[in-house]
């Protein structure tokens, strides 16, 4: 398994040919109390870089783009229910939606975990 990360704070953690994408821990502290997400529908294609979910929070809306192209599989609709599981478990329960990827080498321009912290230290 691994996880890579966008500087736009998204990230996805890649099993086989498919990844679950969410939000940085450091992007749900950015946000504050996350009262609404609005996700894909399954099915749907992305290409790197599209609008993929929406995330209100009670300080501002954020689009979450899409960190690889591929196809949506699979949506954690308890997020519908429990917005504020992005804010409990961002890394965990708190995860947006499961890619198909149709592109690993996509990964590539993304940063590891380490690279991540470092460009974090630098923003803050």
């Amino acid at each position: 398994m691994t996880t890579r990360y966008t500087k736009d704070h998204e990230y996805i953690r890649v099993e086989g040919d498919a990844g679950i994408v969410g939000i940085s821990d450091y992007a749900q502290s950015q946000l504050g109390d996350v009262v609404f997400v609005e996700l894909p529908s399954v099915g749907k294609n992305l290409s790197k870089g599209d609008e993929a979910a929406v995330v209100e929070s009670v300080k501002a809306a954020s689009e979450v783009y899409a960190p690889v192209s591929g196809e949506v599989v699979e949506v954690n609709s308890d997020l519908e229910a429990s917005p504020g599981t992005v804010n409990e478990d961002p890394a965990g329960r708190g995860w947006f939606m499961k890619l198909r990827l149709t592109n690993q080498s996509e990964l590539d321009g993304l940063m590891t975990e380490e690279q991540y912290q470092e460009f974090v230290k630098s923003i803050s």
